[in-house]
C-alpha cells in the first residue's frame, strides 16, 4: 500500500462503470483498506449484490458515504454532479480531497458547489484501466496542492500510466484517450475481418490484429519514435505494405481518425449542460 494512501478513507459516488473499475483495481492492489472504503449505487439491490462481490460498505446514501472520508472520488454522471455537490457539501472540508472522473465538469463548477477551498483533482481515465492500461489525465483545481496532486497520481498509476495538463486540454484528453479505446476496437474489428476475409480462421485472426496493435503501441511508449519513422521502418520499397497504405490513404483513414477526436472533444464539452 503507497504511503501516501496508507490509513485514507475513500468514498466512491456513482460505482457504476468507470468508479467500478477504479474500485476494483484499487481493492485488487491493496491501494485502500476494504474496512475504509464506502461506495454509493442508486439502488439498494445493486448496494447488496456490490458489498457482497467487493466486501465493502456499500449504500445509496451519498451523504452518509462522505462522512469522515479523506477521499471522495466522484463518478457519478456530469448532469448530476451539481445535485451530488449540494448533498455532501456539509461533509466537505479543506481536509477533504475530491477527485472527479465525470467528463465536461470542471474544476471551478465542483469548487463553487462544494464549497469552501476544498481540494479538487479533475481527472479522466479510460476503461483499459480495468486491466492496468489505462491512461488518465488529470489536473488540479486552484485549491489543490502538490500533496493533492501526488495523491491522485498514486492512485491513476495504479491502473496504468497518468499525465498532467491543463485544464483547457481536459476535453480534448477525453475526445482522445477516453473515447478513442472504442476508435481503436473498430479499427482492430476491421483489421481481424479483413484476415477472415483472406482466409484466417475468425479467432486467430482476431488474435493477430489484437496482438499486432498492442505490439505496435508498445513500441512507441518504449522507444519514444515517432509513428511516422516505425511507419516507414516497416514499409519496404515495392513491398506490399505501401499498397496497403495507399488503400488507407484512399479511404481517407487518417483525416477520419482526426475528425473522430475533434468531434469527440467537441461533445465533452458539451456534457454538462445537458439535462
Amino acid at each position: 500500500m503507497s504511503q501516501k494512501l496508507a490509513g485514507k478513507r475513500l468514498a466512491v459516488l456513482g460505482t457504476g462503470k468507470l468508479g467500478g473499475i477504479l474500485l476494483r483495481a484499487y481493492l485488487k492492489q491493496g491501494l485502500f483498506d476494504a474496512a475504509r472504503v464506502t461506495a454509493t449505487v442508486k439502488h439498494a439491490e445493486k448496494a447488496a449484490t456490490l458489498a457482497k462481490e467487493l466486501g465493502v460498505a456499500v449504500t445509496t446514501d451519498n451523504r452518509k458515504a462522505v462522512h469522515g472520508a479523506d477521499i471522495v472520488l466522484l463518478g457519478v454522471k456530469p448532469q448530476v454532479v451539481g445535485d451530488v455537490l449540494k448533498e455532501i457539501a456539509s461533509e466537505l472540508s479543506e481536509k477533504t480531497l475530491v477527485i472527479s472522473v465525470a467528463a465536461s465538469v470542471p474544476t471551478n463548477y465542483i469548487q463553487q458547489h462544494a464549497g469552501g477551498k476544498v481540494p479538487v483533482i479533475r481527472a479522466m481515465p479510460n476503461t483499459p484501466s480495468a486491466v492496468g492500461c489505462g491512461m488518465t489525465g488529470i489536473c488540479p483545481g486552484s485549491h489543490a496542492a502538490a500533496q493533492h496532486l501526488e495523491i491522485a497520481q498514486t492512485m491513476f498509476d495504479a491502473v496504468g500510466r497518468t499525465v498532467v495538463v491543463d485544464e483547457k486540454n481536459m476535453d480534448a484528453v477525453t475526445g482522445l484517450s477516453a473515447s478513442g479505446p472504442a476508435f481503436v476496437y473498430i479499427i482492430l474489428e476491421s483489421l481481424a475481418e479483413a484476415g477472415v476475409k483472406v482466409g484466417l480462421p475468425r479467432d486467430v485472426s482476431t488474435l493477430l490484429a489484437a496482438q499486432t496493435m498492442k505490439g505496435a503501441a508498445s513500441v512507441v511508449l518504449e522507444t519514444g519514435d515517432h509513428p511516422a519513422l516505425l511507419k516507414d521502418a516497416v514499409t519496404t520499397p515495392a513491398g506490399c505494405t505501401i499498397d496497403g497504405i495507399l488503400e488507407l490513404e484512399e479511404g481517407k483513414l487518417r483525416v477520419t481518425l482526426i475528425k473522430a477526436v475533434v468531434k469527440a472533444t467537441h461533445r465533452a464539452g458539451e456534457l454538462l449542460f445537458e439535462k
